[in-house]
């Protein structure tokens, strides 16, 4: 668990109290690449953002972060699908059943659960 991990944060935001931007640091804090993404932000917490995830290349990305509804997340799902990260979390509010059922067939570990806690408590 020790390892850095380059992390995607989709709908990260550069407001200091969204719990997006607080993952942004706090993955920081703990030693991984913060990677936000987010088409109508230049940076979040002192990283540059990306439009989008197909700005990475496949299997690039370790953990994807959710921090958007399912109604948001529905049409990124084919470049989720393209990356092949390795893990999907999806944060409280981005639950999203049928999604989460597409990547699993796919292989993609998915986790409903808050970025924050996992990494306070080293479930990470």
């Amino acid at each position: 668990k020790d390892h850095v991990m380059d992390v995607a944060i989709l709908g990260a935001s550069p407001k200091t109290e969204r719990y997006s931007y607080k993952a942004s640091m706090l993955l920081q804090e703990y030693g991984h690449r913060a990677l936000p993404v987010n088409p109508y932000h230049h940076s979040v917490a002192g990283q540059a953002c990306v439009s989008s995830l197909g700005a990475f290349a496949a299997g690039s990305v370790d953990t994807v972060t959710v921090y958007m509804r399912e109604a948001l997340l529905a049409p990124h799902l084919p470049e989720l699908l393209d990356l092949k990260p390795r893990r999907v979390i999806f944060n409280p509010g981005s639950e999203a059943p049928a999604l989460e059922k597409v990547l699993r067939e796919t292989g993609i570990e998915c986790v409903d659960a808050c970025t924050l806690v996992m990494l306070r408590s080293g479930s990470f």
